[in-house]
């Protein structure tokens, strides 16, 4: 199934301040912000051989069902692969970690029943290539499944992201850019848009440039009206 060799260096996305960051951060963010139950929500019902795209340092594999045969992890970043890859010697489910890009995936189009997209599409290079390629290797009629932060429908905090997307938030943070329309995004890549919810992380207290999130489905048209 890995077989497509990728353009993209094997650690071209090396940040080991922010990768040291983030390994800490998340862990408490998955509990205090309760961002460990939308990954339950996001990856519920999934089955079959499943690819997701920035595995992090694995905080989504304990979550996967047991009717899920495989998941091949991709994970740019070194250190955080190296973390997923101790966490999924902890998961019950099969997981492969691998390194790779989201705009270059290293695996066979249409392998996959399923894609997950979990808080990565902030930081891809390019996103229009990254769900082209999402997209590639999901087999028709196969699910997206994202959850992601991004603009934010207020006017004062839309103006806040942009302002922060063209300064300092991508360079303390990874790539990571605030105010991407996940949704418009994965419309034009020719996704059947299903079932969606906006929410906001942290749920209560001081809302921040990334706590307008969505979690939802969606579809590669089947091969009729692909």
């Amino acid at each position: 199934m890995l077989s497509r060799s990728t353009s993209v260096p094997r650690d071209a996305f090396h940040h080991p301040v922010f990768a040291r960051f983030y390994a800490r951060f998340s862990v408490k963010a998955d509990v205090q912000a309760g961002i460990a139950a939308h990954r339950k929500e996001l990856l519920t019902g999934l089955s079959g051989r499943v690819i997701e795209i920035g595995a992090g340092n694995g905080l989504n594999f304990a979550h996967y069902p047991s009717t899920v045969s495989e998941v091949v992890a991709i994970e740019p970043e070194r250190l955080l692969r190296q973390l997923a890859v101790q966490a999924a010697q902890r998961c019950e489910v099969p997981v492969d970690v691998v390194p790779g890009a989201a705009e270059a995936l290293p695996v066979k189009s249409e392998a996959f029943d399923a894609v997950v997209a979990s808080l990565v599409l902030c930081s891809v290079r390019d996103v229009p290539r990254a769900l082209s390629e999402i997209r590639r290797v999901l087999r028709p009629g196969g699910e997206l499944r994202f959850f992601e932060h991004g603009r934010a429908q207020g006017r004062v905090m839309a103006t806040t992201q942009r302002a922060l997307d063209r300064t300092v938030w991508p360079l303390l943070f990874g790539g990571c850019h605030t105010a991407r329309d996940t949704l418009t995004a994965i419309e034009a890549a020719g996704f059947e848009l299903g079932t969606y919810r906006r929410l906001r992380v942290p749920e209560r207290g001081v809302q921040l440039p990334t706590s307008s999130c969505v979690l939802g489905v969606a579809r590669r048209p089947s091969a009729v009206h692909d």
